[in-house]
């Protein structure tokens, strides 16, 4: 069953599992992990990763994965937007089914992205932030920030995770018409 607010050629990300969302294992950082308090170990945080996600499921990464011999080791077809730490595409796809250099639309008002987007005309999902800073119309599931446990997605989708955001579509016919009151 499809994903409602998903464009159709992400259908295949959800076809027989749960999509899960998760970002910044800096996997083998061990200076992170020293600057981090109660950072699980590199195996724990997979173990804590594969308690969610099953083998049917989907795994997106929003980067910063780090040592990817530890990727390898996470459950689901794989999928990655690259983030500040990661190096380039070619080391990442002989582990991830899919790989992005840069941010995804993945709906009409949804963004995935490894740092935040300001963005007023979509709700950006990202990562990147462990401090958890909030901004409106944004999510942050950074591991360090969301308890080291990836976030079902499809609930989110399900909660109406985009209903509040005004889409471009919108806010463009708003802004011109706010400008043409003005101007008379």
């Amino acid at each position: 069953m499809a994903i409602a607010g998903l464009y159709k050629c992400f259908d295949h990300w959800h076809k027989e599992g749960t999509v899960w969302i998760f970002s910044d294992t800096h996997f083998g950082d061990e200076e992170l992990r020293a600057g981090v308090k109660g950072r699980p170990s590199d195996e724990e945080l997979v173990k804590m990763i594969n308690s969610c996600v099953g083998r049917k499921d989907t795994l997106i990464l929003l980067g910063d994965v780090g040592d990817v011999a530890y990727a390898a080791k996470l459950r689901g077809y794989k999928v990655l937007i690259c983030g500040n730490h990661d190096a380039g595409r070619t080391l990442y796809e002989e582990v991830f089914n899919e790989v992005y250099t840069g941010p995804l639309m993945i709906g009409e008002k949804l963004l995935l992205s490894h740092e935040p987007a300001n963005v007023s005309w979509a709700f950006n999902i990202h990562g990147h932030d462990h401090a958890g800073a909030t901004r409106a119309n944004h999510l942050n599931v950074c591991s360090d920030v969301i308890g080291y446990k990836p976030v079902n997605f499809n609930k989110l989708m399900k909660n109406g995770l985009c209903a509040k955001v005004e889409s471009i579509h919108r806010a463009t016919i708003n802004k011109a018409a706010k400008k043409k009151r003005r101007d008379k």
